[in-house]
């Protein structure tokens, strides 16, 4: 078995456009779908990331450097993320087929190396 990330990637405020009723049902959407995964053993971890966008590191003459995350007219921004455990690169598809995300943005799959031996 091995894990992968899935990026939940959005356009910003697209979420701010919809009516509470309709954040309410797409926030049952993902509870259910993630209750699933966790139910099959598939769920490693999954978080929803602050709307705030959150900071920009780089380093720059020696020191890092600090911006704002992305800002409203950037394409698309990262909303969330899950860590699933699959088979294999195919059963990864699979599972992010059933993704709610996929409605209203795009998933960007990464298979994770260990970063040491366990």
């Amino acid at each position: 078995m091995s894990d992968y990330l899935l990026l939940l990637h959005e356009t910003p405020g697209h979420f701010a456009q919809m009516s509470p009723a309709r954040i309410q049902a797409t926030i049952e959407r993902y509870m259910a779908w993630t209750r699933q995964l966790a139910e099959r053993g598939q769920l490693v971890s999954a978080e929803k990331l602050a709307d705030d966008g959150g900071r920009h590191l780089r380093r720059g003459a020696g020191a890092p450097l600090v911006s704002d995350g992305p800002y409203t007219e950037a394409k698309d921004v990262i909303g969330g993320f899950y860590v699933i455990r699959a088979e294999s690169l195919e059963q990864a598809e699979a599972i992010c087929a059933g993704c709610p995300h996929l409605d209203f943005g795009w998933i960007e799959l990464r298979a994770i190396e260990a970063l040491v031996a366990a």
